[in-house]
């Protein structure tokens, strides 16, 4: 069964939805079940992602990426969660946040900070979250005062992604305390060597094992002001637009896992024997399988016309978020269907459906927990 087909990929993201496909099917997917039983950072994987063009390439040419838009973004993303998450997880983040820097940032932030990313030589990190605080982006705490030319940064940050990692990373900060919570925090790039930095990887997750994310402590951290991308307390409408991309992209890694569930399950109905037939021939599992198709095909459809609408500019939040909260549910519900119809076998842990029933509690998690997601559905329509 083919089911991430390009028949519904724009022509002019086909190419590179095949080069995603032939390096997940070389360097991900036979390293998937390994890299969850371990759990530890794919760095070999992530230097072929790079050396293969597939990684950080939605960076400008000219700063020495690719220029991939959200649509090709899109396209790898299915791909390479469609073979694994967590190691699909690990090569996206990458270079996660440096589409900030290059929106707002300054000319001398993006050939310092950028052209490395899109070289392999460094990666980066995006802190935002906080041990107490998840989706309320404007509630977020750690500080950063100013201090002559520089910004002195406190506080915690948490489920950050390469925290431990990257090379450097931007930081979501408060720089003001007005009454107006939506402008009180910035943008702050922070290397990780900084005098006051601290991270730690996080207790184990249940899924996505590959993917590392850290536990951050700032701790009178001193960066130089010219550090702050954009403009001083415009943090949170940034981070709301970049965060539109990303949750497209999101709604790829759900359709990658629901396709993943879908085939694992289709081929185990079809060759397992109970009662005396198989039980792709029992009419609920029949009917099992027809919803979970029907709902990939809408979720995809859906994912790939907001990714154009965000692309393009019109009514992004409500697109990104309607994507976003189909895709990742969609996965979610293939994924406790495939266990059901494995059966006993579902709960071994070397299954492929069960790492997929592992790692898609995340996505419907993070850029923004879907309830919240339905927030923003319901106020934009």
């Amino acid at each position: 069964m083919e089911l991430l087909t390009e028949d519904v990929v724009p022509e002019y993201a086909r190419e590179v939805k095949a080069e995603a496909r032939d390096f997940a099917e070389e360097h991900i997917a036979p390293n998937a079940e390994e890299c969850f039983r371990e759990g530890e950072y794919p760095w070999e994987i992530l230097e072929a992602g790079q050396e293969a063009g597939l990684v950080a390439q939605d960076i400008p040419e000219e700063l020495g990426g690719r220029g991939l838009d959200l649509v090709e973004m899109l396209a790898i993303a299915e791909e390479f969660y469609r073979a694994d998450a967590g190691i699909a997880l690990t090569l996206q983040l990458a270079s996660f946040g440096a589409e900030m820097v290059y929106e707002y940032g300054s000319e001398e932030q993006r050939e310092e900070y950028l052209r490395p990313v899109a070289a392999g030589d460094q990666i980066t990190g995006l802190a935002v979250s906080e041990p107490d605080t998840g989706s309320d982006l404007a509630g977020m705490t750690t500080t950063a005062e100013k201090d002559g030319d520089e910004y002195v940064i406190n506080g915690e940050k948490y489920w950050i992604g390469n925290g431990v990692e990257a090379d450097w990373i931007t930081a979501f900060v408060r720089t003001s305390e007005e009454n107006d919570r939506y402008s009180n925090h910035s943008l702050i790039i922070v290397p990780t060597d900084a005098e006051g930095y601290e991270a730690e990887h996080i207790p184990e997750k249940m899924g996505m094992r590959a993917s590392k994310q850290a536990h951050i402590t700032f701790e009178d951290v001193r960066v130089p002001e010219e550090n702050l991308v954009g403009y001083e307390n415009g943090g949170f409408f940034m981070l709301a637009d970049f965060f539109n991309h990303g949750r497209v992209v999101v709604g790829g890694h759900g359709l990658g896992m629901a396709a993943a569930a879908i085939e694992e399950a289709w081929e185990f109905v079809h060759e397992r024997e109970a009662f005396g037939r198989n039980v792709n021939e029992f009419q609920a599992v029949q009917h099992g399988l027809a919803d979970m198709r029907m709902e990939f095909e809408a979720a995809r459809a859906l994912n790939y016309r907001a990714a154009k609408k965000v692309r393009d500019g019109e009514n992004a939040g409500l697109w990104a978020a309607m994507a976003k909260t189909k895709s990742t549910e969609t996965a979610t519900m293939c994924a406790e269907k495939g266990m059901q119809f494995h059966g006993g076998r579902s709960i071994l842990a070397d299954r492929r459906i069960a790492r997929v029933y592992r790692d898609v509690r995340i996505p419907v998690i993070y850029e923004g927990a879907n309830e919240i997601q339905r927030n923003l559905i319901y106020r934009q329509s």
